[in-house]
C-alpha cells in the first residue's frame, strides 16, 4: 500500500479536478501492475495497473490508495475495470467522499464477488487526498502557505530588497514543493514586487502548475511575466467587483481566467476566493505570500499546512514581515499549528507543521 501511495503522489498537482491515486496489483507475492492517475486526471491509476499487468491480473490483489470510482464520468468505472480483469481482491487505503462514489466502489466489488479490505495506511492516505477531499466535502482546496524569511521573521529589507533571504538549496526544494500542488498563489503586492513567473523550473517539469494572484483591484501590471506567460500556463486572477472593466477585458485577452470574488473590508474575502479556486477544479494551493494574504488566510483559519524556511540572519524592525497585522491581543488566540518535521536544507532550517487535529 505504500508503494500505491508514493506512486499517487507522482500526479499530485498534475491530476485535479480528479485524486492523485496509485495502484499496485500484486499475484503469487510478486508485482505484476503498477498504476498512477495521469495528467489531467484520466487514464485513472487502476487501468494504468491493469493495463500493465495484463492476463496476470486474475485471481490477484490490487492495492489501491483510494476507493475505485463506480459512477460513469469521461471514463467508466474503475470498479468495471477490476471486475472485468477477474481480480481476487481488492485492497484500498481509504472510501472516497465523492457522493457519487463514497461507498458505492467497495459495494459493487463485493457484489462480484471480490473480497474487499479497507483501511490500510488510511491516515498517509487521508493527508494525501486532503484536497481533493476538501474540495468535494467544503468546496475549497487544500492550503499549503510557504513562507521563507529572515531569523527575525522577514521577508524582505525596508528599501523592499528580497533577493535572496535563503539559499539556493532551499530555493530549489521549493520548486519541487510548488510541482506537487496544483497550482501558485501571491497575493498582488508580491506580484508588483517582484514580477514573478511562479513556474517550476530546473527540475525537467513540462506540466506546470496554474498560478493565482489575489488582487481586489487588479492593479497589476500587463507587460509583466505573468501577463506575457498566460496563454502558455493557466492564469487565474481573483479580483474584486469593483475592479476597473478595461483592465479585466485586458487581461481577459491575454488568456488570464477572471474570478470576480466577494470582498470582506479593504480586503477580498479569502474563504470565497477559496470556494472560487475550488469551482475552477483545484484541490491543492501553494501560497508564497505575501505578508497580506498570509495573515488573511491564518486569521479565517483557511491555512492546512503551514511550511517555513528560516534563514541564518538578521533583517530588524523596519524589514516586512512574513505575516501582516492580524489584531491579536491575546496569546491564545494566534493559531497554532503541530510540528511534523524539521531539517536542514543547506544553510537554511526546513520546518514543516500542520493544522491540528480535531
Amino acid at each position: 500500500m505504500r508503494l500505491a501511495l508514493s506512486l499517487g503522489r507522482r500526479g499530485q498537482g498534475r491530476t485535479w479536478p480528479n485524486p492523485a491515486v496509485g495502484c499496485v496489483i500484486v499475484k503469487a507475492g510478486r508485482i505484476v501492475g503498477r498504476g498512477w492517475t495521469q495528467p489531467g486526471g484520466r487514464p485513472h491509476a487502476e487501468p494504468m495497473a491493469l493495463a500493465e499487468a495484463g492476463a496476470a491480473a486474475e485471481g490477484a490483489t490490487a492495492y489501491v490508495s483510494l476507493e475505485p470510482c463506480a459512477h460513469h464520468g469521461k471514463t467508466p468505472p474503475c470498479t468495471e475495470a477490476l471486475i472485468a480483469a477477474r481480480v481476487a481482491r481488492v485492497v484500498a487505503a481509504i472510501e472516497d467522499s465523492d457522493p457519487r462514489v463514497s461507498g458505492q466502489g467497495f459495494a459493487q466489488l463485493r457484489a462480484a464477488g471480490i473480497e474487499v479490505t479497507t483501511g490500510i495506511c488510511a491516515e498517509e492516505a487521508g493527508f494525501d487526498h486532503e484536497g481533493f477531499f476538501l474540495r468535494t466535502e467544503q468546496g475549497r482546496p487544500f492550503v499549503t502557505l510557504k513562507l521563507a524569511a529572515s531569523f527575525d521573521g522577514r521577508i524582505a529589507t525596508g528599501a523592499g530588497q528580497s533577493k535572496w533571504i535563503t539559499g539556493p538549496e532551499a530555493r530549489r526544494m521549493v520548486h519541487a514543493m510548488r510541482a506537487r500542488h496544483d497550482a501558485v498563489m501571491v497575493g498582488a503586492g508580491t506580484a508588483r514586487a517582484d514580477d514573478p513567473s511562479l513556474t517550476v523550473r530546473d527540475l525537467g517539469i513540462a506540466d506546470q502548475p496554474a498560478r493565482v494572484v489575489v488582487s481586489r483591484h487588479l492593479d497589476l501590471p500587463l507587460m509583466s511575466q505573468l501577463a506575457r506567460s498566460a496563454r502558455q500556463v493557466p492564469l487565474f486572477l481573483c479580483h474584486g467587483s469593483g475592479a476597473d472593466g478595461e483592465r479585466l477585458r485586458a487581461w481577459e485577452g491575454l488568456g488570464a481566467r477572471l474570478l470576480s470574488c466577494a470582498s470582506l473590508g479593504s480586503q477580498l474575502d479569502p474563504n470565497d476566493v477559496l470556494q472560487q479556486l475550488g469551482q475552477a477544479g483545484l484541490t491543492r494551493v501553494f501560497c508564497e505570500g505575501g505578508s497580506a494574504l498570509a495573515a488573511s488566510l491564518l486569521a479565517h483559519d483557511l491555512v492546512d499546512e503551514l511550511i517555513g524556511f528560516t534563514a541564518g540572519l538578521g533583517i530588524g524592525a523596519e524589514g516586512l514581515p512574513s505575516i501582516g497585522a492580524l489584531g491579536i491581543g491575546r496569546l491564545d488566540e494566534a493559531p497554532r499549528f503541530d510540528l511534523i518535521e524539521t531539517r536542514p536544507i543547506g544553510a537554511d532550517i526546513l520546518h514543516r507543521w500542520r493544522r491540528p487535529q480535531s
